[in-house]
């Protein structure tokens, strides 16, 4: 999954559902509410939206509509599996709508997906409704856990080359995924030259927030960087990815899509993967600052 905190969303007269931080927001016009449950860890909700097909609302935070959801999950995936030289073993943490491992599957030398998801319920929901995206788990590559992320990794001494953590926002049940503790045991469960990406807010909106990933890959790992996307439906109309690598640069492809892949992708290219890299001045600075640390 993937989001923005400190938000709340609200419909107003049954038609717009708003989120809203900081004194701006965004409002997607609803034509339905589909499902409306509370789990175990959060509220859930699926919406058919007016324009936006099916969107998906946690702890009244936007996920995902159908309409710009490949734009996150393309990024999200690509990245770093590009950035690996031969990514065979793949660990997704979070991810529960199975976009990311629709995108993995797209790799055909990976041989091993294995997803670790809190939420059952997330799973379950968007199974029945939104199979553009669900469809991820079809593939017979893809095994399921469903628990904590942070127990799960423990036990997975170097064992994957990728891991993507595809993540709420550093509330709730995303909260622990957010600190130093994770990213180590994320790090042991790495092989040598393994990758990372997780995802990291916006730059407009959390720079404290990507400072403090950054700081944790900057111990752990030898190479890491922020990369921004456009996603419109996200507060500020875009989010980013916190990549980190045990070996290969993050920030420039290992590999290039074949043919028959890039038609399959709207999103992702191997230009976008490096332009997403360049931030504007503002944002350059908050990565710099980083890097000047002892």
């Amino acid at each position: 999954m993937h989001s923005h905190f400190g938000m709340d969303a609200q419909t107003t007269s049954g038609e717009w559902l708003t989120e809203a931080h900081g004194g701006f927001g965004i409002a997607i016009e609803i034509k339905e509410k589909l499902v409306s449950t509370v789990s175990e860890y959060q509220k859930i909700e699926l919406f058919e939206t007016a324009n936006l097909g099916k969107m998906l609302v946690l702890d009244d935070i936007i996920q995902f509509t159908e309409y710009d959801e490949f734009c996150y999950q393309e990024m999200m995936a690509h990245v770093p599996l590009f950035a690996h030289p031969n990514p065979e073993n793949v660990l997704v943490i979070g991810g529960g709508d199975g976009g990311v491992l629709r995108e993995i599957a797209k790799h055909d030398c990976v041989k091993r997906i294995d997803i670790c998801e809190i939420d059952q319920k997330v799973i379950d929901i968007c199974r029945e409704y939104v199979p553009s995206l669900a469809k991820g788990y079809d593939d017979p590559r893809v095994n399921l856990y469903v628990g904590d992320g942070n127990v799960y990794i423990q036990d997975k001494q170097q064992f994957y080359d990728v891991i993507i953590v595809d993540s709420t926002d550093p509330i709730g049940p995303g909260e622990s995924l957010f600190n130093e503790d994770f990213y180590r045991g994320m790090r042991g469960a790495l092989r040598e030259s393994g990758v990372i990406t997780s995802q990291s807010e916006s730059i407009f909106l959390h720079q404290d927030v990507i400072q403090g990933l950054l700081r944790i890959a900057k111990k752990l790992f030898t190479k890491y960087s922020y990369a921004g996307m456009y996603v419109p439906t996200y507060p500020a109309g875009n989010i980013g990815l916190c990549a980190a690598s045990l070996g290969p640069e993050v920030e420039v492809p290992a590999r290039r899509p074949s043919v028959e892949m890039q038609r399959q992708l709207r999103y992702y290219t191997p230009e976008v993967h490096e332009a997403a890299f360049k931030l504007p001045r503002f944002g350059m600075e908050v990565i710099e600052s980083v890097r000047a640390e002892d």
